[in-house]
């Protein structure tokens, strides 16, 4: 097989002698043919309703055919309308393929996965009259996408523009957001395979509308698929998913729970945040998974010197530390991830298609906003230094000095555990705030996350809660300057955005999980004095 036609897993030796039995058991069993076949029975009998109506993504390169020609048929009459100007609304795997595919292919599309007022304000600036909104979500009733989809239709009836022409709509079939986008009259609307979850959602309308529509050769994608999928489907031990599934469940019966993600010059571009989503939600469970941990590059700490509770994975040729790589283009990619998380779910006893504990932090965010005293905060930090107010849950220190504050936390963190950081703020404005993640895992040696909230809610939200109970929790939020109200909701996004901190804060808590939010009143200044405090918390 050549890399450049399709997906290539590579293993070294002491890792590849360990997942052997286990290669060899998943080809014994057939796994790989059933999973493509659509076998709901592969995770047991607990797990087969929801499997049932959840794999038709193994034949998507087959399936997805058709929307080629609506996409570009769209495609040429916005064009031809002077609209060629895309922009997402869609969280999680409404949002995260369509990004690394435009970004891979170099076409623009502004992603919104956010609800930070100044991030969709910038959004809102672009050129209206040249833009169209893909509007993404399974339901609809997906809080943030519904909140932009409120305020571009506004602005574009502000703009005297026919919101109802400038929008599309990808959903499920039946849904509600089906019924309301046909008693709109939304411009078109794209019906997705519902036998399809979310983040397997890569190669449905979900993935290749929004891309496609941006420019991305989508049909190229598709044949990248399928040149891969009848090796996937062999019952082999060389199968590239079988050894993926297997290396990563023998390192995780090792105890290396985390995967640490890196690209190696694969040409593609922001693929370890879409692996975060479908390995953290697909497997982080039953107090047990395997943490994604995306990192800048294969000398970036917690890659090059990660310890025994990670493997260092390549997405791309093998480089510095790595243990596996995974060679191939991009579609084949997507499919390789897909199938070998799906046959690791199976080898670690769990179900790779619900997601038990996404619901509790969205549930404690919707109580916040029906109660506006306590969102408030009517509460006082319990420590204030600078541009910085300190809050904790239980039994986390909050005594002295921002870097005192930070030593405690990064000092409890748990044996073999880890460091979310999640930063609630304007991911293109504060874009520098990802830079903590290697920061504070050169500094503390502690394999360190770093998501944007609440766009991480709908990615590794669900290990928070289900997965390894280990992790320590280093929440941002910071001082809105001007607010963005949603039309016909009785909250702004800057409350929806502090809701959801407050509520995933919330939950975390309950979980027994130390929880540290730094609010910054100035976020400049509150970032720089961050950035010292890290530094001098760790010297």
């Amino acid at each position: 097989m050549s890399g450049d036609e399709t997906g290539v897993v590579i293993v070294d030796a002491e890792l590849a002698e360990k997942a052997a039995p286990l290669a060899q058991r998943l080809a014994a069993d057939g796994a790989a043919a059933k999973l493509a076949a659509q076998d709901p029975t592969l995770w047991g009998p607990d797990a087969e309703s929801e499997a049932s109506i959840r794999l038709s993504w193994t034949t998507l390169h087959k399936s997805s055919r058709p929307l080629i020609g609506e996409i570009e048929s769209l495609r040429a009459e916005l064009r031809s309308e002077g609209v060629d100007r895309v922009v997402l609304a869609g969280m999680g795997g409404s949002s995260l393929a369509p990004e690394v595919i435009t970004a891979t292919a170099g076409v623009p599309l502004t992603v919104l996965d956010t609800t930070d007022p100044g991030q969709v304000a910038d959004a809102l600036a672009g050129d209206l009259e040249r833009t169209v909104i893909v509007v993404s979500s399974k339901s609809g009733g997906t809080v943030e996408t519904d909140s932009h989809r409120r305020i571009f239709a506004k602005a574009f009836a502000d703009a005297g523009i026919d919101a109802a022409r400038r929008i599309v709509v990808v959903t499920d079939p039946g849904s509600p957001f089906s019924e309301l986008a046909e008693k709109e009259g939304y411009r078109k609307t794209f019906l997705a395979d519902p036998h399809v979850g979310g983040r397997y959602s890569a190669l449905t309308a979900f993935g290749l509308v929004p891309a496609g529509l941006a420019g991305a050769d989508v049909a190229r994608l598709l044949d990248q698929a399928a040149s891969v999928a009848e090796t996937l489907a062999e019952d082999a031990p060389e199968n590239p998913a079988v050894q993926l599934a297997a290396a990563w469940a023998a390192a995780h019966e090792a105890g290396a729970e985390k995967v640490v993600l890196a690209d190696t010059g694969s040409g593609i571009k922001g693929f370890p945040d879409w692996a975060e989503q479908l390995i953290a939600e697909s497997t982080g469970k039953l107090g047990t998974g395997l943490l994604p941990v995306a990192v800048e590059s294969p000398e970036a700490p917690g890659f090059a010197d990660h310890g025994k509770d990670a493997t260092a994975v390549a997405i791309g040729a093998p480089a510095g530390a790595a243990q596996i790589s995974v060679t191939g283009p991009l579609g084949a990619q997507f499919l390789v991830w897909e199938f070998a998380t799906a046959l690791v779910g199976r080898l670690i006893g769990i179900n790779p298609f619900d997601q038990p504990d996404v619901e509790a932090a969205k549930k404690a965010a919707r109580a916040l906003l029906d109660d506006p005293e306590k969102l408030k905060g009517s509460e006082a930090p319990a420590t204030v230094d600078g541009a910085v107010e300190v809050f904790g849950s239980e039994g986390v220190s909050t005594d002295g000095k921002l870097a005192d504050v930070l030593r405690a936390f990064f000092g409890s963190v748990a044996d073999g555990g880890y460091i979310a950081v999640q930063a609630y703020l304007d991911r293109l404005d504060d874009a520098s705030t990802s830079l903590l993640r290697a920061e504070i895992a050169k500094r503390t040696g502690v394999q360190t996350t770093f998501g944007w909230g609440p766009r991480f809610l709908h990615s590794t939200g669900q290990y928070h809660k289900g997965g390894h109970q280990n992790g320590s929790f280093l929440q941002i939020t910071g001082a809105v300057g001007e607010d963005l109200p949603v039309p016909d909701r009785p909250y702004t996004l800057g409350q929806l955005q502090h809701a959801q901190a407050l509520g995933d804060g919330q939950v975390l808590a309950e979980h027994g999980r130390p929880v540290l939010r730094l609010h910054l009143t100035d976020r400049a200044a509150g970032l720089a004095e961050l950035v010292r405090a890290v530094q001098e918390a760790a010297q």
